[in-house]
């Protein structure tokens, strides 16, 4: 029974949000609970990044990696991942595999999920707005009956599932190129990535492209979220 009760309590925390942010009243302290619910997993999910990120740098240090299987294992599988298709491409590999700015991040989650309400993310912890070209996640809702939909919304098991997903997305997809040269330059440049420059390479995240555009940088600054991105 007491395993049985443990089980159930990781699962309340873990499905959507947890259930005292659907009770807040006040709109200040909605966002303020949004932000200290979110913002640890998206650091955390960053951190993951930048510490395979730093692997990846160290392997290729190596001037005989080559002859390392474990290393060319490591590799390849993230090769896979990133969908690169050189392993000897180090410039691809640095391109795709590197952190998103929180603001970013948290302007997307609010604009997408509805500051967390919306039916997708109560029923599949999707907070991106993640969609799959099948039937095995959610349907949308369709007031058009005669046409067949053959595409979902994406089931994930966690906020963190969710989260990897939206970030991995951001780091290979190519309708993101964009935002990954952009954030690539600023490296170089020894500039700091922040949310509102990187809000404009993201026009094909949505059908509102430049309209979604102003929704990020407007979300960011009316929140003041460019304070994570330091």
């Amino acid at each position: 029974m007491k395993k049985f009760f443990h089980l159930f309590l990781a699962f309340k925390l873990y499905a959507a949000f947890p259930d005292y942010y659907y009770h807040i009243k006040n709109i200040k302290q909605q966002k303020k609970a949004f932000i200290n619910i979110l913002l640890p997993l998206i650091q955390k999910e960053n951190n993951n990044i930048l510490k395979t990120r730093e692997k990846v740098i160290e392997i290729f240090k190596d001037p005989y990696y080559l002859l390392d299987k474990n290393k060319i294992e490591f590799l390849t599988i993230l090769a896979k991942k990133y969908k690169i298709k050189n392993i000897n491409d180090k410039k691809s590999f640095l391109i795709k595999i590197d952190k998103i700015p929180p603001s970013l991040a948290l302007a997307q989650a609010a604009i997408e999920s509805g500051w967390g309400k919306s039916r997708f993310v109560k029923l599949a912890n999707n907070i991106f707005g993640h969609w799959e070209y099948s039937n095995k996640g959610i349907k949308p809702k369709s007031t058009y009956s005669h046409i067949k939909i053959n595409y979902s919304l994406k089931k994930f098991n966690s906020l963190e599932d969710s989260i990897r997903a939206y970030m991995l997305n951001l780091n290979r997809n190519p309708a993101y190129i964009n935002f990954r040269k952009k954030r690539s330059l600023y490296h170089k440049l020894h500039k700091n990535f922040t949310g509102l420059d990187a809000a404009p390479t993201l026009r094909n995240y949505s059908q509102l492209k430049e309209e979604y555009v102003k929704r990020l940088k407007n979300m960011i600054k009316l929140n003041k979220w460019q304070q994570y991105d330091n």
